[in-house]
C-alpha cells in the first residue's frame, strides 16, 4: 500500500487525542527521577487495564495471549506471547508444522508495556499465522540507558532462535517488528543479526526513532510537529537524556548513523506524517536503500505518532495493520522460502 494514501480516513487529532493517549501531560522538563518512576507505574497500569481497550483495540480472538519468561543468563525476561488458536504447542519436533516467528518490541521509551500492542500482535499471530513474541524490555530510566533495552531485544531473538524447537517456531522464518523507540531497538537488532550472520526475512519499523545523536531534534519534521497530539519535543528531550547518558556513544545506538546497512533484511518503514519523528523514518529508509537493502516507505497522511497502537480512535491503524500483515506474509512465506 505504498504511494498515494489520500483516500484513507483522517485520524483523530488535537487535544482530545492527546488526552486519550496520555491521560493528561506531565511537565516533562521538570520531572524528577521519583516522579518519573511513579508516572511510569501508574501509566503502565492504565495501559494494561481493560478500560484502555477503548483506545488500544480488542485482541483478535483467533490468538491466545499469555505472559511467559525467557530464561537468560542470570535473569528472566518477560515476554507476551501471541499464538494462533488451534496451532500445535511448543515442544513438538514436527518441523513441517513449525510457525514463523515475529519478534515484537513495543514503543514508549521510558513508559510502555507489551499489552498496549495486543491488538496488532494478536492479529498477526492469527492471520499470518505466526508466533508473535513481544519483549517487555527495560524502560529508559536514570540507571537504565537505551543500551539495556537494545540488549533485551537481541537477547530475546538469540534465545528464541537457539530454542526454536521448544517454542515451535521455524528458525529460518523470522521477522522483527517494532514501534517508536521499540522500532529503534528492532533496527539495532536487525543490524546486529546481519553482523552475526543470522538471516532475518523482514523488519517492520513503525514511526521509528532512528537518531539519538546530537542531531536527533534537528530534522524538519521535529520543528513542524513539535507539539503533536501524541508526541512532543519535551518528551523527546527526556527520552534523549535517559537514552544516552554522558559517556555513551550515541552513534552506536542510532541506526541512522550505522557504519553499514548492507545486506540487512528487507524493511517496511511506516511513517505517520503528523509526527515529529516522520523524518527519522524517511531518512532511515533512504539510507537502507542507498546501502542496497530493500526498504518500502509507507506514509499515512494526517496520522500521528503511535497511531498503530490506537486503532479505536485513529482509523488509519486498520490500513497500516493490513499492510504490515501483507508484507510479513509475503516475507515469511513457506519453509522453502516461497
Amino acid at each position: 500500500m505504498n504511494g498515494d494514501n489520500s483516500a484513507r480516513r483522517p485520524s483523530a487529532t488535537g487535544n482530545g487525542l492527546r488526552q486519550q493517549a496520555l491521560g493528561g501531560e506531565p511537565d516533562w522538563a521538570a520531572m524528577t527521577d521519583e516522579e518519573l518512576a511513579a508516572y511510569r507505574e501508574a501509566e503502565n497500569r492504565r495501559r494494561a487495564s481493560p478500560e484502555m481497550r477503548a483506545i488500544t483495540g480488542m485482541p483478535d480472538p483467533g490468538a491466545a495471549i499469555d505472559w511467559q519468561s525467557l530464561e537468560l543468563s542470570g535473569r528472566r525476561l518477560p515476554v507476551r506471547v501471541h499464538r494462533p488458536v488451534g496451532e500445535r504447542g511448543a515442544g513438538s519436533t514436527d518441523r513441517a508444522a513449525a510457525l514463523p516467528l515475529v519478534l515484537h518490541v513495543h514503543g514508549g521509551g521510558f513508559v510502555g508495556t507489551a499489552v498496549q500492542s495486543d491488538w496488532i500482535n494478536s492479529h498477526l499471530a492469527a492471520r499470518l499465522p505466526a508466533l508473535v513474541v513481544s519483549v517487555e524490555h527495560h524502560l529508559l530510566a536514570p540507571d537504565t540507558p537505551l543500551s539495556a533495552a537494545a540488549g533485551d531485544g537481541w537477547d530475546a531473538l538469540d534465545h528464541l532462535v537457539r530454542h526454536a524447537a521448544d517454542w515451535g517456531v521455524d528458525p529460518a522464518r523470522i521477522a522483527v517488528f517494532g514501534e517508536s523507540c521499540g522500532a529503534l531497538i528492532t533496527a539495532l537488532v536487525a543490524i546486529r543479526a546481519g553482523q552475526a550472520g543470522l538471516p532475518l526475512r523482514a523488519q517492520v519499523l513503525v514511526n521509528p526513532v532512528a537518531d539519538v545523536t546530537g542531531t536527533m531534534l534537528d530534522h524538519p519534521s521535529v520543528a513542524e510537529h513539535a507539539h503533536s497530539p501524541t508526541l512532543t519535543v519535551p518528551q523527546l528531550r527526556l527520552l534523549h537524556r535517559l537514552a544516552v547518558p554522558s559517556g555513551t556513544d550515541p552513534r552506536a545506538l542510532s541506526p541512522l548513523h550505522a557504519d553499514s546497512l548492507t545486506g540487512l533484511a528487507p524493511a517496511l518503514v511506516v511513517v505517520p506524517t503528523h509526527d515529529p519523528l516522520a523524518d527519522h523514518g524517511r531518512r532511515y529508509a533512504e539510507r537502507l536503500r542507498a546501502a542496497g537493502t530493500p526498504a518500502r516507505l509507507s506514509e499515512f497522511p494526517g496520522a500521528t505518532h503511535a497511531f498503530v497502537s490506537m486503532p479505536a480512535v485513529v482509523p488509519q491503524a486498520e490500513a497500516a495493520r493490513a499492510e504490515i500483515t501483507e508484507f510479513l506474509r509475503d516475507a515469511l512465506g513457506r519453509p522453502d522460502g516461497r
